[in-house]
């Protein structure tokens, strides 16, 4: 590992020359290295530190807001590109308040054409309509794309990150804290599976009209056809939106919703053990909180005490009856 001298008057960076460990500015390409190695050395620590992520669930009433099925819904966990779902809501609010429209063209920076996969390969100095942003952030969850529109609404990442964290605190998201609109890891990024329910309600009931999008099961781009992440669009009955997320550290993460006749149900699921099983557990608990709702859930049974068979005995015996003679749990 490299030895780094500070400089007191000087950046971390613009001092010391790692390429020729030499003092004097580092040049451009080594500054490029340098950040590229420490962004690897960050990512491998939070997925070595968080291998095993936590579970967290929740499913809701749409409409109500009821907690119909609760697991860790409030542990911090990290919410992967669930977070797009924060820079989707603000990428509707800014074109209902006419900032954009949905033919309006946004530009690619360098910045934003380099980042980590997925990405859907833009390239610096092209463009990217805002439908098309809005169509490859739900499928292909595209993180070059989150920082253009990051970078279109606030001019960068960063302050974009402050907007977003702003905005979970006002749609009552208390135990969520955003630094990039990509949900890339970064260890302040955290959120609980509450709280993404709470963003995915909101995501329903002030942009209805958009909400369509997060149904879409591909999206064609560059001559390629991009599927949507979230299957359960296509094995479970009602479902129509809203968001996978996955690294190392947060597990398979996803927000579902579904709908059948009137009621609409959110599920929130962190942790997923692989793709499959995370979305058959979210097909399980969105049918509980569907019986609940239409009152068929099945009642608990209880224990059953059971009076133990008297045996005849040719002897006196102290043997105490065992416990599996006095009780039985059907379960």
């Amino acid at each position: 590992m490299f030895k780094i001298r500070r400089n007191r008057e000087k950046t971390l960076f613009g001092e010391y020359d790692l390429a020729t460990r030499s003092e004097g500015p580092v040049r451009p390409k080594a500054r490029r290295m340098v950040a590229a190695l420490f962004a690897a050395l960050a990512l491998f620590a939070i997925g070595a530190a968080s291998a095993e992520a936590k579970y967290a669930a929740i499913v809701i009433d749409a409409e109500t807001g009821r907690v119909l099925h609760n697991v860790n819904a409030d542990t911090r966990n990290y919410p992967a590109s669930l977070a797009k779902m924060m820079t989707l809501y603000l990428f509707f609010e800014a074109i209902e308040d006419g900032r954009l429209a949905l033919d309006h063209h946004l530009n690619v920076s360098s910045l934003s054409a380099r980042q980590p996969a997925s990405r859907l390969g833009l390239k610096k100095g092209q463009s990217i309509t805002v439908e098309r942003a809005i169509l490859a952030l739900v499928t292909k969850s595209a993180n070059d794309v989150a920082a253009v529109v990051a970078e279109a609404l606030a001019g960068s990442q960063r302050d974009f990150a402050l907007k977003m964290t702003a905005t979970a605190r006002r749609l009552g998201m208390s135990r969520t804290t955003f630094r990039n609109p990509s949900g890339l890891p970064h260890r302040g990024q955290l959120s609980t599976a509450r709280d993404m329910a709470t963003l995915a309600r909101s995501l329903i009931r002030d942009f209805p009209q958009y909400y369509h999008y997060f149904s879409a099961r591909s999206f064609s781009y560059g001559g390629r056809d991009h599927l949507n992440h979230n299957k359960l669009l296509n094995t479970y009955d009602g479902a129509d939106g809203i968001k996978t997320g996955y690294i190392r550290a947060s597990g398979f993460n996803l927000v579902a919703s579904a709908r059948r006749g009137e009621r609409r149900l959110i599920g929130v699921i962190f942790g997923g053990k692989s793709p499959g099983a995370r979305n058959r557990l979210m097909a399980k608990l969105l049918d509980k909180g569907f019986n609940i709702l239409n009152g068929t859930a099945p009642a608990r049974k209880k224990a059953v005490r059971r009076t133990a068979k008297k045996i005849p005995r040719t002897r006196p015996s102290t043997a105490r009856p065992s416990t599996t003679e006095l009780w039985a749990i059907q379960v």
